[in-house]
């Protein structure tokens, strides 16, 4: 065995790794993705190096010069990835020295592959971060979008999936609006720890060239540097914190999804999604299955086991670094893809969705949906709370028994629940009245809604 086909490490050694032992270790087929990352940290570490007179001007150069081509056969394909070369980092190290020679040896002095991991993972997840927060942006347009034509469309809000009180359709979209508006902020947080450097850290302990850490967090744009070498190699909070920002997301998604999909059924009628987001079935020709939404409640389940995969890859581990940490990149990987999917084709389902306001209307006339309405003209008049809650629910009994709606009773038949109501009381139990009432800031009041909408438009421009 040639020394070009020895491993890395491989001195300390009387016999090769076995074959099976090498496809259980290597990590390449999935962490070359990394591969532009990790090109990008070793140009800012090997200046670094030479502004530091650790390694010479011609050696900067040529490095430069052979990153420079690697870059290229990765874009265009024709990186030979090599599984005996395990990781994305020896692959780069070797083809590197292939090209440009003893300077591609001296690229990896004062780091080790513990905080050269640790930096590309932080600056593929950065990158990550800022794509995925841009696609939180687009969807939450796309409600803006479908919000701003509805705000006087009145369908039942619901509490316990019961009939509670009558909202805008506006208004029941902007509520998730909201909840991505946190998931766009808790992404731009977790960014501020993912942006902090650990290279330099070397393997555990820091090194004894006499480097420049803060340097290399400059060309590199992070905001500072680990400040404790054995949390720098071993850190895995930003990851798991993703993580968790990540299942939110996916959470209020499946929430969202799982609406679309009651709705859309004939039993609501409230809306219908475009053919293109839906499937048929093999049997019954007349099935219109929303297969997007349904098979988003779907992989939340999915990203929320990558949180619990990476929570449980570290709890047991010591300080510093263990292999273990290989594992900590397909559930991270598959989080940011799942995520990346899921924005994209939402943002796109919004826009194709069609309200149907007479159905949203028809039910929100159904299950006495303005009787806190009532309570509030009684309470308004000079009755207790409690009284006219009391006096409301006898009022709504015998409309049931009477199988009509609040509205339908007649005013002798509302007065003997109280003499306090009078003929101003069916204004109250309209759908729009009581909207209108609601006319405070988060109320679901047309005028509010609109401003909410205007505010929100604002957020994001």
């Amino acid at each position: 065995m040639t020394m070009q086909d020895k491993q890395a490490w491989s001195g300390r050694f009387n016999e090769p790794v076995a074959e099976l032992v090498k496809r259980y270790t290597a990590s390449v087929d999935f962490d070359k993705r990394l591969a532009l990352f990790d090109i990008q940290g070793s140009l800012a570490h090997a200046q670094m190096l030479a502004a530091c007179e650790i390694i010479n001007a011609q050696d900067l150069k040529d490095i430069q010069r052979g990153m420079a081509q690697i870059e290229n056969e990765i874009l265009c394909g024709d990186f030979d990835w090599q599984i005996d070369l395990e990781d994305v980092h020896l692959n780069i190290e070797r083809r590197l020295t292939v090209l440009v020679g003893d300077a591609g040896k001296r690229l990896h002095t004062g780091r080790s592959r513990n905080d050269q991991v640790a930096t590309d993972v932080r600056l593929y997840l950065r990158h990550a971060i800022d794509e995925l927060i841009l696609l939180v942006h687009a969807l939450q347009s796309a409600l803006l979008d479908l919000a701003q034509h509805h705000t006087h469309t009145i369908m039942p809000g619901f509490t316990h999936l019961q009939v509670a009180q009558p909202v805008s359709f506006a208004h029941h979209l902007m509520a998730y609006f909201e909840m991505l508006k946190r998931d766009a902020e808790r992404l731009a947080d977790c960014r501020k720890r993912v942006n902090r450097l650990p290279l330099g850290a070397a393997a555990l302990a820091g090194t004894s060239y006499p480097i420049k850490r803060e340097y290399v967090a400059e060309l590199l744009d992070f905001d500072g540097v680990c400040e404790n070498s054995l949390d720098a190699v071993s850190d895995r909070d930003f990851a798991i914190e993703f993580a968790a920002a990540g299942s939110l997301i996916m959470t209020h998604l499946s929430r969202l999804s799982e609406e679309l999909i009651l709705w859309m059924s004939p039993r609501f009628g409230f809306i219908d999604i475009a053919d293109r987001f839906c499937t048929g079935s093999s049997i019954m020709p007349q099935k219109k299955n929303p297969d997007v939404p349904e098979l988003v409640r779907g992989k939340t389940g999915r990203v929320n086991g990558n949180l619990v995969a990476l929570l449980t890859l570290m709890k047991g581990q010591p300080l510093a670094y263990n292999k273990d940490n290989q594992e900590d990149k397909e559930p991270l990987f598959d989080t940011v893809d799942t995520l990346t999917q899921t924005l994209r084709i939402y943002a796109d389902m919004m826009g194709g969705i069609t309200v149907k306001p007479e159905a949203m209307r028809h039910a929100a006339l159904q299950g006495y949906a303005t009787a806190t309405d009532l309570a509030d003209y009684l309470v308004k008049k000079g009755l207790p709370f409690r009284d006219a809650h009391e006096a409301v629910a006898l009022a709504v009994r015998f409309a049931v028994e009477r199988n009509c709606d609040l509205c339908d009773l007649k005013i002798e038949e509302l007065r003997q629940f109280s003499a306090l109501i009078a003929d101003d009381i069916y204004a109250v139990l309209t759908l729009e009245g009581s909207l209108a009432a609601r006319n405070h800031t988060g109320g679901t009041a047309p005028q509010q809604v609109e401003a909410a909408i205007a505010r929100a438009r604002k957020s994001l421009a």
